[in-house]
């Protein structure tokens, strides 16, 4: 059995470096890199710098950015007993979709390689994926405000920018030699048991053309019916969701795991009425974009997302944050409280629950189903 890549580079909690997450992580990476805490504080919850500290007194920061060139770039700043090529700093260099490491004072740097061939397959894909991320941003930003808005069939916007992201998306995507099904193209014939990838190049267009965030690029690979990895990035604050299922989820370098709670996403008002919840529910949001709701569900900020009281959802927006829900061990189960299986097809559509937990999302079908 090929050895899982993800598995190697995830970050963990005793005397290997990982990302901080709290003020004391902070206190302790600003005395080893002998500077204020209050200049390291702002990575805590910005998701596109980080810092990376340890037991003892080894520690790093990092910023992910544009290399001249048109290429992302993880450019270590400041960093104490860390080599450039430390295995954590390679993995926020991967999960950034980074072509490359370089050391902010010395300018020296090293390319990012991918795992290789014999690696699983679900790493391959979580490699080329968070690198289609990056080139869909470069592709978006440039078809900005190019083209005229069009009407699809099913109602939903579509500009240049969809059409961009996916080219851009596919180019990368299409060196793993998967079928690649796509909201932008027609579907391609997928074999019996054949594993297929699936993406929303641009999910949240409506919420792109109204400069109100999020927007997002969602990609999974789904084997059997069960998106096997998933990856979201939020285009427009920088926030990486990733996840393998069996190994485990992460965002933005820090594993995730969803929650029970009392705040619940969905897609949207159904025709104008009121959105079904349960009785304990004490906050609905809406945020335009699905992939992210169901990342929401799986690192906690949210309890659960469904889309029982309307029309359903197509499964190239959601499958992306199902491979990062159920990577992190939440559950979606369908309509008639199903474990939920997708179809290789852009143009059905799907109802389901997501949740927690299969006793949250059952209970979220009784109520509102």
């Amino acid at each position: 059995m090929a050895e899982h890549w993800f598995l190697r580079r995830r970050p963990v909690p005793d005397g290997e470096l990982r990302v901080a997450v709290s003020g004391a992580d902070v206190r302790r990476a600003a005395l080893s890199l002998g500077m204020p805490p209050e200049a390291l504080a702002p990575a805590v919850h910005d998701p596109r710098l980080r810092v990376l500290v340890d037991g003892g007194q080894a520690a790093a920061l990092v910023r992910r950015q544009w290399h001249p060139e048109g290429f992302a770039e993880a450019v270590v700043l400041r960093r104490a007993g860390v080599p450039l090529e430390h295995p954590a700093v390679r993995a926020l260099a991967v999960g950034w979709g980074c072509a490359q490491v370089r050391h902010g004072s010395t300018d020296r740097s090293r390319a990012v390689a991918g795992p290789g061939e014999g690696s699983a397959l679900a790493d391959r894909f979580r490699h080329l994926a968070a690198l289609a991320a990056s080139r869909v941003e470069i592709a978006i930003g440039l078809a900005r405000d190019i083209g005229v808005e069009r009407i699809k069939d099913d109602g939903s916007p579509s500009l240049a920018a969809d059409e961009a992201a996916h080219a851009a998306a596919v180019d990368v995507l299409g060196a793993l030699g998967v079928t690649v099904l796509s909201e932008e193209r027609r579907d391609s014939p997928v074999g019996a048991s054949a594993p297929w990838i699936v993406l929303d190049p641009l999910d949240g267009t409506g919420n792109f053309s109204a400069g109100l965030p999020p927007w997002a690029f969602s990609a999974a690979l789904v084997q059997d019916g069960v998106p096997v990895a998933g990856l979201v990035a939020d285009l427009a604050s920088g926030r990486r969701w990733t996840g393998v299922h069996g190994i485990g989820a992460e965002r933005d370098g820090v594993p995730i795991t969803p929650r029970p709670g009392s705040t619940v996403v969905v897609p949207s008002g159904p025709g104008g009425g009121a959105v079904a919840v349960p009785s304990t529910v004490r906050r609905v949001r809406v945020t335009g974009c699905t992939a992210i709701d169901l990342c929401l569900v799986a690192d906690g900020a949210a309890a659960a997302w469904h889309d029982l009281d309307r029309s359903g959802t197509h499964v190239h927006d959601v499958a992306g944050g199902l491979g990062v829900l159920l990577a992190a061990g939440g559950a979606a189960l369908d309509a008639d409280g199903r474990p939920l299986r997708l179809e290789p097809d852009t143009v059905a559509r799907i109802r389901f629950v997501a949740a927690s937990s299969a006793t949250d999302a059952e209970e979220l079908i009784r109520a509102v189903g």
